[in-house]
């Protein structure tokens, strides 16, 4: 066995401690493991990577892990984008294994949209209709993940995806009748489940992290909700000329647009990004452009010189009072108190694993057996049994590690049963099956369906082609205590020149048997934001050059990031990022955010041009299901478009 060399500042970091992370299989694929390792190796490899081998066809079988649990480099894992990356350059399954199987709806996409779509094609149908969901990941849920870890006897949640519950407009009646049905009672449960005022009870404040590559010397300074600017910046490593305008944009109250009308202002700021807002209108200096480069990194994933200043001023960043610009539209969809006056928006509701219960809310309804009964709260803390997923004896199946290569419309060639319309091939464990149904809805990411229906029209193609999703990064991180956090008074960092860019603790919560840690001495779970984009190219160019990096930045280079910004950012408080991190998980997600209108780089279209709305068009007994279809990346827009697919495909065939 070859023993790595680290250096003496790996080691200062705790790079050789043992801990739960490691991605033995980071960038093989299956096709290159058996030649690479021995095979005691690749097995033991394999099963610490959760790649099981049950038959297709069959269910998981009884397995002690636990997805949720699993640790290391999540999301978008090793064996979960080989086979879709080989469409994408042309391979073909000559041999595909007929599995015999017959169901009345194939959902491609175990996300929130297709677990949705199995819902709602249960309710206009028949409890008892037969149902197969399959994924190419090791468990469900899409980007709705789930991280737990269990510390001291205590379990520990924090989202591995999706936040909350929130949209920038109200629910619609569709979508806020699924989580009802769900029961899932937002007002409710806010009383009883958020304790958001917890860490503001102990004077933890939000606070900037200014790191020396980019502003000279690392430095921590707490109290940004708490202070007055003036006192606020009094330690900032900032020259005279930065902290004047600082203030000024912060606090002033200066019209940047004299002599325009509101409307005029509005357009303007549409057309202009917020980096040349400030820079060019409001004449800042370079330092504050610096600080505020990541604030917008966490809503669309790139800096403030790809987003437009109207949409900044959308989601309440600073400079704009003095416009008095009047309340409306923002350029494009985003949950902000500007947007939320003009359009009535939805409730907001963070769950400790966010969106995840919802996806585990709608697996449970429809395979019961893999969870025990009980409301929203009881939930949140079962352990569900995995090997219920794909069981023949229940009418829906969830098929995990099943990548999609092919759908499409059975025609008079086919000798399959005469009953089934669509004939869906999947890839498992390195073997190709066959499934046929009688409807499918695609909800996987767009840009893969012209793959995997090549029948296509040129322009539905190009249009999937056109929606590139924003890639991004959300770690968990255990710690054995907050202490730190504790002594610096802080609770939320952001950390605008830092590797990651949004630092903080994993807020508070009480529901159901689930309690989140009270004492700084107990252990707690820190979340740790990146979102990779390239300054000075276009949006969708960043998120490109964004995506592959993601694909091609190893665990080590990643655990190495988080220890070293931690360690520089608490250790002020006494936190040894060598002893105090005992696990990490770095969800990546180089296909992320859903896409949405962009005004600096889009031209503005009627609804009928948009590429969203053209690529969505049902291809025969084939219908598309996504939040890349409804072009907004919220959670009420999957589960709509996942309404509206199956509703399609049902109307079509009662007609």
């Amino acid at each position: 066995m070859i023993r790595k060399r680290w250096t003496a500042n790996d080691r200062a970091l705790g790079m050789h401690r043992r801990i739960s992370r490691r991605d033995v299989l980071h960038g093989l694929t299956g096709l290159t493991l058996a030649g690479a390792l021995p095979g005691g190796l690749l097995r033991a490899s394999a099963l610490a990577a959760g790649y099981g081998a049950p038959q297709s066809g069959q269910g998981l079988g009884a397995q002690a892990d636990y997805p949720p649990e699993w640790t290391g480099m999540r999301g978008s894992n090793a064996g979960s984008f080989e086979v879709a990356h080989a469409i994408r350059d042309g391979k073909v399954w000559d041999e595909v294994a007929d599995t015999g199987e017959e169901y009345d709806l194939i959902v491609v996409g175990a996300g929130i949209s297709g677990l949705a779509a199995a819902h709602f094609f249960r309710a206009q149908t028949t409890p008892a209709a037969r149902i197969l969901i399959l994924d190419n990941h090791d468990d469900f849920g899409g980007h709705a993940r789930r991280n737990e870890f269990h510390r001291n006897g205590r379990l520990h949640l924090l989202n591995g995806g999706t936040l909350e519950i929130d949209s920038p407009r109200p629910y619609s009646p569709v979508a806020d009748g699924l989580l009802r049905a769900l029961g899932v009672d937002v007002e409710a449960l806010l009383r009883k489940t958020q304790n958001l005022d917890f860490f503001e009870s102990l004077a933890a404040m939000q606070g900037y992290f200014f790191d020396r590559e980019t502003f000279g010397s690392d430095k921590l300074i707490a109290g940004r909700d708490g202070k007055s600017w003036v006192h606020f910046l009094q330690d900032a490593p900032l020259n005279a000329q930065a902290r004047a305008d600082l203030l000024r944009i912060e606090e002033g109250n200066v019209d940047y647009l004299p002599g325009m009308t509101s409307a005029e202002k509005k357009l303007l700021l549409s057309r202009i990004s917020y980096r040349d807002y400030l820079r060019d209108y409001a004449k800042v200096d370079s330092q504050v452009l610096a600080v505020y480069d990541s604030r917008t990194k966490g809503w669309w994933g790139v800096g403030i010189d790809a987003v437009s200043a109207l949409d900044c001023w959308g989601i309440d960043a600073k400079g704009f009072d003095g416009l008095h610009l009047e309340p409306g539209t923002i350029a494009r969809m985003g949950p902000t108190p500007a947007g939320y006056a003009s359009t009535g928006g939805s409730y907001r509701l963070h769950f400790p694993d966010g969106n995840a219960t919802i996806a585990r809310l709608l697996v449970r309804s429809l395979i019961p057996r893999v969870a025990p009964a009980g409301n929203v709260e009881n939930l949140v803390s079962a352990r569900f049994d995995y090997g219920q997923l794909d069981q023949a004896s229940s009418p829906v199946r969830l098929r995990l590690r099943s990548t999609a290569v092919r759908a499409r419309n059975q025609d008079a060639s086919d000798t399959g049963r005469s009953s089934a319309k669509v004939v869906v091939s999947y890839v498992r464990d390195g073997r190709a099956y066959r499934v046929r149904a009688q409807n499918c809805v695609l909800a996987c990411y767009n840009m893969i369906i012209p793959f995997l229906c090549p029948e296509l029209p040129a322009a539905q193609k190009a249009a999937l082609h056109d929606l590139v999703k924003t890639p991004l990064v959300y770690t968990s991180v255990a710690i054995r205590s907050w202490r730190a956090f504790d002594k610096l008074g802080v609770r939320l960092v952001e950390a605008p020149g830092s590797y990651h860019t949004g630092v903080y603790l994993n807020p508070n919560m009480r529901i159901g048997e689930y309690r989140g840690p009270r004492l700084p001495e107990e252990p707690n779970l820190v979340h740790m934001q990146r979102t990779p984009c390239r300054p000075g190219l276009s949006e969708k160019e960043q998120n490109r050059a964004g995506r592959e990096e993601l694909l091609t930045t190893s665990f080590e280079t990643f655990e190495r990031n988080i220890r070293d910004q931690l360690g520089r950012m608490l250790s002020p408080g006494g936190f040894d990022p060598a002893g105090d991190i005992t696990a990490i998980t770095v969800n990546r997600w180089p296909h992320g955010y859903a896409p949405e209108y962009n005004p600096l780089f889009e031209p503005e279209l009627p609804l009928s041009r948009q590429s969203y709305v053209i690529g969505r068009t049902r291809l025969g007994r084939i219908a598309i299901a996504n939040s890349d279809s409804g072009g907004a990346a919220y959670t009420d827009v999957a589960i709509d478009q996942a309404h509206r697919a199956v509703t399609e495909l049902l109307h079509d065939a009662a007609g």
